[in-house]
């Protein structure tokens, strides 16, 4: 917390005098006014620039996090001798960042339902509930390391307890299915689909009116 300096001058009689001053940890334990420095910078560009000039600064803030965070996944693909979940390596990059993040597999860790990346700390969150290009950029480099389109599901800067951010598993295409054949005589055809205006077996031949004929039987006048 504190650390002595050495006494400047010339020493009187006596026990040493001693001098102390605060270290990094110890203005650390003081309040801070960080977030309302921000906020209040970003509001300046917002009311100057637009929420697009919000959008370039918070991209701008996150630039060096993705850059950090690239080198982290490729550096943990080069080392592993199996193929890496992004999402878990991403995770782990984040966490060093200090967001600690974490990944989950969705239903019973079957890779076709995706993942859940779980951010349990958001370190701009005052900020972001303000301005939610923070998020939203956060949201794109995410979707950018993992190589997919994600989707967020909730953040802490507007309320909730985690951030979440699904990541979709690959496409799994269905069984395929055989288009209907007919069989004339022992040969098998495709079906073919009836032209329109040409009557079907079935209705050939069949009255056209819309309501039926009722025969009644002529009396003689």
């Amino acid at each position: 917390m504190t650390e002595r300096e050495a006494a400047a001058g010339r020493r009187s009689r006596g026990r040493p005098a001693r001098r102390f001053a605060l270290t990094e940890v110890g203005r650390a334990s003081f309040p801070h006014a960080y977030d309302d420095l921000a906020l209040t910078a970003l509001r300046f560009v917002a009311a100057h620039g637009g929420p697009e000039a919000v959008r370039e600064v918070a991209e701008q803030q996150l630039a060096g996090l993705e850059e950090r965070c690239s080198a982290a996944v490729a550096q943990a693909q080069r080392d592993a001798t199996e193929p890496v979940d992004r999402a878990e390596v991403v995770a782990a990059a984040l966490t060093t960042e200090g967001y600690a993040a974490m990944a989950m597999s969705l239903g019973g860790g079957a890779i076709s339902n995706g993942e859940q990346l779980c951010q349990h700390h958001c370190p701009v969150a005052h900020v972001a509930a303000e301005f939610p290009q923070l998020c939203e950029a956060e949201t794109a480099v995410i979707s950018r390391l993992v190589g997919t389109h994600v989707q967020r599901l909730a953040t802490i800067a507007h309320g909730d307890g985690i951030c979440t951010t699904h990541i979709p598993g690959p496409h799994v295409p269905g069984p395929h299915i055989p288009a209907p054949t007919q069989r004339a005589g022992n040969k098998v055809v495709p079906a073919r689909p009836v032209p329109a205006g040409r009557a079907t077996a079935g209705t050939a031949g069949a009255s056209t009116r819309s309501t039926p004929s009722i025969d009644r039987e002529r009396t003689p006048a």
